[in-house]
C-alpha cells in the first residue's frame, strides 16, 4: 500500500472497498458538518451504503472515470479527496472533498489537492481540471481560491440539499495556468 505524506501525521492513500467501516466511522463523526452542503453523509447512511460508495469508485478506477483518496491524520480516515468525473478524451475532470470537523482549517485539503492536480495534468495530460461547489461552503470556495482556480459562475438553484434548492459555483484551472497556480497553492498549504 502507498502512501504519501501531508506532513504533520497526515497521508494520502488510496480509499477503498475494504475501508468501509473506517469510512463510515469517519462520517459518522462529521455527519451534520458534511452534510450540511453535500449529499455524502445521505450516501453513506450505513455500512452497506460505504461499501456501495466506495465499490463505485473501484469501477471508475478501473474504466479511468474517476477515483478517491482518504485523507488520514495520525492513523485514522478524516476525509477524502476524490477525482468525481474524469475524461481523458475532453481533458477534463472535477474534484472534490470532503473532511470531518476535526480536520478541518489545516490545510489538509489544498495541500492533498496540489498533489492531485500535479497529477492529473502532468502524469495524465489533462487540460481543465473543475471544483464545484455550494454557493455557501465558504471553506471548500476558500480551497478553490488557494489552488489558483477562477470563479467561471455560478449554476443557480441546480442542486436540490435538504428539502432546498441550493446554488453551485464553477471554479477551474487550466493546465498552462497550473505552474503559476501551483505556486501560489505552495504558499497557502504552509
Amino acid at each position: 500500500m502507498y502512501a504519501i505524506s501531508l506532513g504533520e501525521g497526515a497521508e494520502l492513500r488510496p480509499l477503498e472497498i475494504w475501508h468501509a467501516e473506517e469510512m463510515l466511522a469517519n462520517i459518522d463523526r462529521g455527519r451534520a458538518f458534511i452534510g450540511r452542503h453535500i449529499g455524502l453523509p445521505e450516501v453513506v447512511a450505513d455500512l452497506d451504503g460505504a461499501r456501495a460508495y466506495l465499490r463505485s469508485y473501484g469501477e471508475k478506477r478501473a474504466t479511468d472515470t474517476g477515483a478517491l483518496h482518504g485523507i488520514w491524520q495520525d492513523g485514522t480516515l478524516v476525509g477524502g479527496l476524490l477525482f468525481r468525473t474524469w475524461d481523458t478524451p475532453s481533458g477534463v475532470c472535477e474534484a472534490g472533498c470532503w473532511l470531518e470537523p476535526a480536520a478541518a482549517g489545516r490545510g489538509l485539503v489544498t495541500r492533498g489537492m496540489r498533489l492531485l492536480v500535479d497529477w492529473a495534468f502532468g502524469t495524465r495530460g489533462m487540460h481543465r481540471v473543475e471544483w464545484r461547489v455550494a454557493t455557501g461552503n465558504q471553506p471548500s470556495i476558500n480551497v478553490a481560491r488557494r489552488l489558483g482556480m477562477t470563479r467561471e459562475g455560478v449554476l443557480r438553484e441546480n442542486y436540490p440539499h435538504d428539502g432546498e434548492r441550493t446554488s453551485t459555483e464553477i471554479w477551474s484551472v487550466l493546465a498552462p495556468e497550473w505552474p503559476t497556480a501551483r505556486e501560489g497553492a505552495a504558499q497557502h498549504a504552509h
